[in-house]
C-alpha cells in the first residue's frame, strides 16, 4: 500500500554491519532449514534468528503529539449502542473473516450486563454467548484444515514449550482462522489474554469457543466505542496477571497500555505489530524516544505484504461486494483508491470480471504501474459524477470527502479496504439533512434531500473483515510470521534486541514460504555447489538480499 501523506518515511538502507550480521545469522539458521527431513529445534531459534533494526537511530526528536491521538481519549458510557461508534484507528488492513452464524442483533443486551460462566467454572471473559462455543469448535477445526503450516509448527515445537511463562495480551480480529494462532500460542506453553481489534469483525461462536478452552476473551461483533476500549482496558488490567508480551493489529492495545499502564508497558519484553496503522505509530513512538521495548515489524515481512495484502485482497473484495449488494461488475465504472498491494489485488479482480477500473495516486511510481497494468489514473473529482463503485485503500484519511459523495450520482457505491475507518468522510454524513437507512447488515443507504441514495458499506470499515470471509490459507502465513516473531522476541538473551523497531530477516520470510510449499506439492530446484558460488550465496538461503523487493 503506497504511503500516506504525512507518514515517516521508513530508511531503506542498511549499515554494511547490519548486513554483515544479518548474513552470519542467515548462515546460523540455514543449518535447522536444509535438509527436507530435518526438524526445527525451537532452542536453536533464540540464537540462529536476529532481526534487522528497519532505521538508524535518529538523533533529531520527533515530537509526538499525544494529545491528538484518539486512543488517550477514553469515551464516555453515553457512547455506548451508539449507531456512529466512530472508533479509533484500530487496524484493519490485515485478516480475518467477518462471517458468523450470530449477529448482534439476536440480543439486544450488552454482553457487560450479564455474568457468564464457561464449564470450568471460570467468568473471565465476556463474549456475545458462551452457549455458542460448540458451533465456535467446528468453525476452528474447519480452519484448522487449511492451517496445515501453523499446525505443523505447533507439533514440531510442542514438547519444548518455547513460550512456557509468556503472558501475551492480543488485540486482533477475533475469528477462526485468530483462534488456531491463538490455541498454537497456548499449546506452546504461553497464557493468553486477547481482545479485538475491529468492532465488526469479532466471530461470536469462535469468541465462545476460546473462552469456553480457558482464553479470557473480551469481544463480541457490533462492540461501541465505549465498548472496544473497556475490552482492551479488561485485557490488560487484571489483578494477579502482568503480561510480557504483545501482539498487536493496529496499535489500539499498545498505545493503551503505553499511556494507562506505563509500568506495565516497561516490564514488556517484546512486541509484535503487524499492520500499516501499528507500525506507523510504532515508529512514532521509537523517533520520539518513548519506545521502551523492542518491537518486530510483521507489517513489512514479504509473506504479510505480499499474500496478505495481494493475493487476500484479490479474492475478498469481490465476495465483500457480491454478499452486501449483489452488484454486476461487468462494465461498471469502479475507482479504486490507491495502488498498493491492496489496490492491486483489488484491481486484478475487478478487471478480470470485466468493470472499467480507473486508480487514484499520490505515488509517481505506483501510478506508472497502474499504467503499465492498463488502468487508467485520474484524480477522483475529475470522474466523480461517473463512477458506480469507489473502493478506497490508500491508509489515508479523508480520501473521499462530503463534497464528492454530494456530487455521486444515485445508487454509487462506495466502500473502504484500507487499514481504519479514516479513508471515507463518514462523519460528514451524519447530518440532520441527510437519512440513513439500513437495508442490510453492515449496508446502509445514505438518503440526500432530493432522494439520491448512495450505498455505503460497514460504515465506512474495511469490507472484507465486516461483511465477508476472505481466504485461510493466506492467514497461516502470516499467523505463522507472528507465532515465530513471539517466540524470537520471547526468547532472545538479553541485548539482542534494543529498544527498536526490528524487520523480520529475509531467512525467516523464506522458511514461512517454504512450510506451506507442501500443499501445493511444490519441488523448489536446488542449487549445486558451482551455481551457489556463481552467484555468491549461500545453497540453504537467503536468496535475495534484505533490499530485495519482490
Amino acid at each position: 500500500m503506497s504511503d500516506p501523506a504525512g507518514e515517516v518515511k521508513l530508511e531503506v538502507k542498511q549499515a554494511s554491519k547490519e548486513v554483515k550480521e544479518s548474513e552470519n545469522v542467515a548462515e546460523k539458521y540455514s543449518a535447522m532449514t536444509v535438509s527436507k527431513n530435518s526438524e526445527m529445534n525451537m532452542g536453536e531459534l533464540s540464537s540462529a534468528f536476529s532481526a534487522v533494526p528497519t532505521h538508524k537511530p535518529v538523533k533529531k526528536q520527533i515530537q509526538f503529539v499525544e494529545d491528538k491521538q484518539e486512543f488517550s481519549r477514553f469515551p464516555t458510557k453515553a457512547g455506548r449502542r451508539s449507531l456512529s461508534r466512530s472508533i479509533s484507528q484500530s487496524s484493519t488492513d490485515s485478516y480475518s473473516s467477518a462471517a458468523s452464524y450470530t449477529d448482534s442483533s439476536d440480543d439486544e443486551s450488552s454482553p457487560r450486563d450479564k455474568t457468564q460462566v464457561n464449564s470450568k467454572g471460570s467468568s473471565d471473559f465476556c463474549v456475545k454467548n458462551i452457549k455458542q462455543a460448540e458451533f465456535g469448535r467446528r468453525e476452528i477445526e474447519i480452519a484448522e484444515q487449511d492451517m496445515s503450516a501453523l499446525i505443523s509448527l505447533r507439533k514440531r515445537a510442542q514438547s519444548e514449550k518455547p513460550l512456557a511463562g509468556a503472558k501475551i495480551v492480543g488485540c486482533t480480529h477475533i475469528t477462526a482462522q485468530t483462534a488456531v494462532l491463538i490455541e498454537t500460542l497456548v499449546a506452546l506453553g504461553a497464557e493468553c489474554r486477547w481482545t479485538a481489534c475491529n468492532i465488526y469483525s469479532t466471530q461470536n461462536e469462535v469468541a465462545a469457543a476460546l473462552s469456553e478452552t480457558g482464553v479470557a476473551v473480551f469481544a463480541w461483533k457490533g462492540e461501541s466505542e465505549d465498548d472496544f476500549w473497556w475490552c482492551i482496558d479488561r485485557c490488560v488490567n487484571n489483578e494477579g496477571w502482568q503480561p510480557n508480551m504483545i501482539l498487536d493489529d493496529g496499535g489500539d492495545l499498545t498505545h493503551w497500555m503505553y499511556k494507562k499502564y506505563p509500568n506495565v508497558f516497561k516490564k514488556i519484553r517484546g512486541i509484535v505489530e503487524e499492520s500499516v496503522t501499528g507500525v506507523h505509530r510504532l515508529y512514532q513512538l521509537s523517533k520520539a524516544g518513548k519506545l521502551c521495548v523492542p518491537a518486530m515489524n510483521v507489517n513489512d515481512s514479504v509473506t504479510k505484504q505480499k499474500f496478505d495484502n495481494l493475493y487476500c485482497c484479490r479474492e475478498s473484495i469481490l465476495d465483500g461486494l457480491k454478499r452486501t449488494t449483489d452488484v454486476m461488475f461487468g462494465g461498471k465504472q469502479m475507482v479504486v483508491c490507491g495502488y498498493g498491494e491492496v489496490g492491486k489485488g483489488c484491481c486484478a479482480a475487478l478487471k478480470a470480471l470485466g468493470a472499467v477500473v480507473s486508480i487514484t495516486e499520490i505515488d509517481p511510481i505506483c501510478a506508472l504501474q497502474a499504467c503499465m497494468d492498463g488502468f487508467r489514473v485520474v484524480k477522483l473529482n475529475e470522474v466523480i459524477r461517473q463512477v458506480d463503485v469507489i473502493i478506497t485503500c490508500t491508509g489515508n484519511k479523508n480520501v473521499v470527502t462530503r463534497d464528492q459523495l454530494d456530487r455521486m450520482k444515485n445508487g454509487s457505491i462506495v466502500c473502504n479496504m484500507g487499514h481504519s475507518n479514516t479513508e471515507i468522510d463518514v462523519a460528514s454524513l451524519r447530518t440532520p439533512e441527510l437519512t440513513w437507512e439500513r437495508v442490510r447488515s453492515q449496508v446502509d443507504h445514505v438518503i440526500w434531500p432530493d432522494g439520491k441514495r448512495v450505498i455505503l458499506l460497514a460504515e465506512g470499515r474495511l469490507l472484507n473483515l465486516s461483511c465477508s470471509t476472505v481466504p485461510t490459507f493466506v492467514l497461516s502465513i502470516t499467523a505463522t510470521t507472528q507465532a515465530l516473531a513471539l517466540i524470537e522476541l520471547y526468547n532472545a538473551p538479553e541485548g539482542r534486541y534494543k529498544q527498536d523497531v526490528y524487520l523480520l530477516p529475509k531467512k525467516m520470510d523464506e522458511y514461512v514460504a517454504s512450510l506451506h510449499l507442501t500443499t501445493f506439492d511444490a519441488h523448489l530446484t536446488e542449487l549445486s555447489d558451482e551455481q551457489a558460488k556463481y552467484l555468491g550465496l549461500n545453497k540453504n538461503g537467503p536468496f535475495k538480499p534484505n533490499y530485495y523487493r519482490y
